[in-house]
């Protein structure tokens, strides 16, 4: 596996760039030692700073399929890692007594094919895989003791099967937007990064990549906004990256060459989703930071 991956951190990094991610150095090393440790990557941050892109791109890079188990409150092992067919039993079971061949049955009823996988064996038992576990935090705690053995030891005990083991052990990313603690079981088998927002100069370089077709003074403009509102506002959820990109694509369209009092307020759906935090910044307050972002990058 070792020989398929990026020799270095700067490679590393560069492989995330071929991706259209732009890591800096302190993610790219943590990226980098996960994939030459064979270790699970947790990444932890708010909303919107690109977690769940890391999976995305190291799968299309490396090249790997993506596997992705989206974790919700509820979510259990039926749906994560395997369920046995009952249908598919019951059927076998009418067919067997009506050819006269019910006895001693109950033993084949746990055959391989009559076991549907999902994510996790999916990923432990089919082709080279990134397996990105999104947002644990949504999933019940109890939920987290299924993980263990996946993540220490690239396998899935099946009672009824037995341990099936990864030939290629998968490359794991964990995201969490920590609206609750992750448990330090998890924790111990993973390394760790924090995803922050990023800084000026980094968001720029992502929108230059991301929407190349936006005018270079319009798209320093709105990272300057984008940038004094995640810094000097107490707002509900604080716009990430992605809104960011959108924000700078939407002004696009209408045609704005430079921020503007009166787009900015007839935009901010695009940029924030809850209706008291557009109400917070519209008017006096996104005139200010339009004057503000403007002065940032003349």
């Amino acid at each position: 596996m070792s020989a398929h991956l990026p020799g270095s951190v700067a490679d590393t990094q560069a492989l995330l760039g071929r991706g259209g991610y732009v890591a800096d150095r302190a993610l790219s090393t943590t990226v980098h030692l996960a994939l030459r440790m064979g270790r699970p990557l947790f990444l932890e941050g708010e909303p919107g700073t690109g977690k769940t892109e890391i999976a995305k791109v190291l799968a299309a890079e490396l090249p790997r399929r993506l596997v992705r188990l989206q974790c919700y409150d509820g979510l259990d092992l039926n749906a994560a890692a395997y369920e046995w067919n009952h249908a598919r039993q019951l059927m076998a079971i009418r067919l067997a007594e009506a050819e006269g061949r019910g006895s001693g049955l109950e033993a084949g009823l746990y055959d391989r094919r009559f076991l549907d996988r999902r994510p996790l064996l999916d990923a432990i038992e089919g082709e080279p895989a990134v397996l990105l576990i999104d947002e644990l935090d949504r999933a019940d705690e109890p939920f987290e003791a299924f993980l263990l053995e996946v993540l220490a030891d690239f396998q899935l005990t099946i009672p009824e099967l037995g341990t099936i083991r990864a030939e290629t052990p998968p490359v794991v990313i964990i995201t969490s937007n920590r609206t609750r603690e992750v448990h330090d079981a998890i924790r111990r088998r993973c390394l760790y990064h924090w995803v922050d927002y990023p800084d000026a100069v980094r968001e720029r370089a992502i929108l230059r990549l991301r929407a190349p077709h936006v005018a270079e003074l319009l798209s320093a403009q709105v990272v300057a906004f984008v940038q004094k509102l995640r810094a000097g506002g107490d707002y509900f959820k604080l716009p990430g990256v992605a809104e960011t990109i959108d924000w700078a694509a939407a002004l696009a369209a209408l045609d704005a060459r430079e921020l503007e009092p009166a787009s900015v307020d007839e935009t901010l759906g695009v940029l924030l989703k809850y209706q008291d935090d557009i109400t917070k910044l519209r008017g006096a307050e996104a005139a200010r930071l339009v004057l503000e972002a403007r002065e940032a990058a003349a």
